[in-house]
């Protein structure tokens, strides 16, 4: 993207950041109640034939997270007495959901897909995002309610997550995670308390590390600190939803720029994501996030790093004690935890030789797949990722032996 083109670009996207996304919000603080809308459930799921239910569950610090429960009526066997098969997490990426699972057709889709191969489908959703459900006492205008990066998503929100399915079906899980889902995981899977509880592990453009990514547009914005200059704005709630901003976006695809040569300049050239569903697509997405969020991404790109938020030198004192935030040591993930990972060729975000680090950090050898022409959201949108990455996937999840019985 050259200058002229990327100044304009910019403009739009900070409009669309710093746009009123009012209409968006569901949760009006402690003590209202929630507006009215639908559910994931209604919305992508039960439409599309498949059985689901909406859960809740509560962070240690407070926040509400939603969780869908999917099954398909013809995995539910007679054999088993209509019992589950084992539960899997799906942990979705930045500005996204758990409606990610189910964009494309129920034999594309990974969450369905993992439904009807017999799987108890549990669907994540992250503070912040529309399927979950605010705070128990902080609104979303305030902005401590925003005061969070991928590092509570780890420590909190997963850990939570892993720990309600848990104890619903008192069964080790597997997790799948899709790349800010793969951040997370790793760090999570850290924790003894939390990884003692997984069963085996899927990571879809996998990042610890994000020193060489490639993405043009990001690296601008990184190189202009664009984070920090968003941060003293006082500014603390990134929103892509605004009505007029989605509008926007739409029609920037359909003049200027295509939503495909935009996608790439953050994600890398995608292969085989169906263009003709973008509209479909950007009904959906994009979700909320938080810009202290987008901060610590951006720090991990500026330092090299796979470290706590990065406070500055006195704050950092105060929260870890010491002057540089701990990392988190992928050393410690358990070796005998059963890891698959795939990762792709044109991937602008999950960088191979960011992926190579990871790899020598780990104390395990995962099974990986390498897939030249995938992009980022290939991953998650590819027509072909069924026989690409899903059917492996699944092979590899039924190798640790869990469906001996099914």
């Amino acid at each position: 993207m050259g200058i002229q083109r990327f100044f304009p670009t910019l403009a739009i996207t900070l409009s669309i950041l710093f746009g009123n996304g009012n209409h968006v919000l569901s949760f009006d603080g402690g003590g209202s109640h929630q507006k009215q809308q639908p559910t994931l459930c209604q919305e992508l799921i039960i439409p599309s034939g498949y059985p689901c239910s909406e859960y809740t569950t509560q962070t240690k610090d407070g926040f509400l997270l939603g969780l869908q429960r999917v099954s398909s009526s013809s995995s539910l066997r007679l054999g088993n007495r209509g019992e589950r098969g084992p539960p899997v997490l799906l942990l979705h990426g930045l500005f996204m959901a758990g409606d990610a699972w189910f964009l494309n057709t129920p034999d594309q889709s990974l969450g369905f897909i993992l439904a009807d191969q017999g799987f108890d489908v549990w669907v994540g959703n992250v503070r912040g995002t529309r399927w979950s459900h605010g705070h128990i006492s902080l609104s979303e205008k305030n902005k401590k309610f925003w005061d969070w990066s991928w590092q509570e998503l780890a420590l909190y929100d997963v850990a939570e997550m892993i720990n309600y399915i848990n104890s619903v079906t008192n069964s080790k899980i597997f997790v799948v995670g899709h790349s800010q889902g793969t951040i997370i995981s790793f760090a999570a899977f850290t924790q003894p308390e939390i990884v003692e509880k997984v069963e085996a592990a899927a990571l879809l453009s996998p990042i610890s590390y994000l020193d060489h990514i490639s993405a043009p547009l990001v690296l601008r914005m990184v190189k202009m600190h664009l984070d920090k200059m968003i941060l003293s704005m006082g500014i603390h709630q990134l929103n892509f939803k605004s009505e007029w901003g989605a509008n926007l976006l739409v029609s920037l695809c359909d003049t200027r720029l295509s939503c495909n040569n935009m996608l790439s300049s953050i994600t890398g050239k995608n292969c085989c994501f169906n263009e003709s569903r973008v509209e479909f697509y950007l009904e959906q997405e994009p979700h909320p996030s938080s810009t202290k969020n987008l901060n610590h991404l951006f720090q991990m790109i500026r330092k090299g790093t796979f470290s706590k938020y990065d406070y500055g030198q006195l704050k950092n004192m105060i929260e870890y004690g010491k002057f540089k935030p701990p990392k988190f040591d992928l050393s410690r993930i358990p070796e005998s935890l059963p890891l698959w990972m795939a990762y792709g060729g044109n991937d602008a975000l999950a960088d191979i030789a960011d992926f190579q680090h990871t790899l020598k950090e780990l104390r395990s050898t995962p099974e990986v797949i390498y897939l030249e022409n995938y992009g980022h959201v290939d991953f998650i949108l590819s027509l072909q990722a069924k026989q690409d990455l899903y059917d492996p996937m699944i092979s590899f999840f039924k190798s640790t032996g869990k469906f001996t019985s099914m």
